[in-house]
């Protein structure tokens, strides 16, 4: 990767940052058109195993943006490449990737905290609050969907997308633990039924 390539994905990751509505997550189906489809940074699997592991894994979940820049760092290093380069273009990567990603939202939502408690009365704010829930959700169905169809055709899963509905309405109908969702997915998927 060039220094422009480098500065191309600091500026991807500060323009991307504001769309981070219902946290990062979010992010994941532009990371990926930017990332994998149009600059073949990384592959597909290579993304889809970096979000995985970074949402697997404990700590906040933004972390799957510091390992997406972790493993471009490494693709830019090239394959054979030493330790002594690989290492410090992957930490590079992550920390482009992760300030990009948290710096202009950060700084945007300490603002944007302050007035909205300072005008909280306002019908402009009540309006916003409400008109952002339709948003996120289907920002979060479109990174369920991407990282549905990583496994194959999406079409041809109807346990997984079953599993997916019947959890999203519990979620939304009763007030039972996300813990034991998680628990009976994993009972399921170690069956070997999705």
């Amino acid at each position: 990767m060039s220094l422009a390539d480098w500065a191309q994905l600091l500026l991807f990751h500060l323009s991307i940052s504001l769309l981070a509505v219902g946290g990062a997550i979010t992010l994941v189906p532009d990371m990926h058109r930017f990332l994998a489809s149009e600059q073949h940074w990384l592959t597909d699997l290579q993304f889809n195993q970096s979000v995985t592991l970074a949402q697997a894994a404990p700590g906040p979940n933004v972390l799957f943006v510091a390992l997406v820049g972790w493993n471009v760092g490494l693709n830019a290093a090239g394959p054979g490449t030493s330790a002594g380069l690989g290492l410090p273009l992957a930490m590079a990567g992550a920390l482009i990737c992760t300030l990009g990603v948290l710096a202009p939202s950060s700084l945007l939502t300490v603002w944007a905290t302050r007035w909205c408690q300072r005008h909280h009365q306002r019908l402009g704010v009540k309006a916003f609050r409400q008109g952002m829930g339709p948003i996120v959700v289907g920002v979060l169905l479109a990174t369920s969907w991407l990282l549905g169809r990583a496994g194959g055709d999406p079409t041809h899963d109807a346990g997984l997308w079953l599993l997916t509905l019947g959890s999203s309405l519990l979620i939304w109908r009763t007030r039972l633990h996300l813990l034991w969702m998680l628990a009976a997915g994993a009972a399921l998927g170690a069956l070997g039924w999705v």
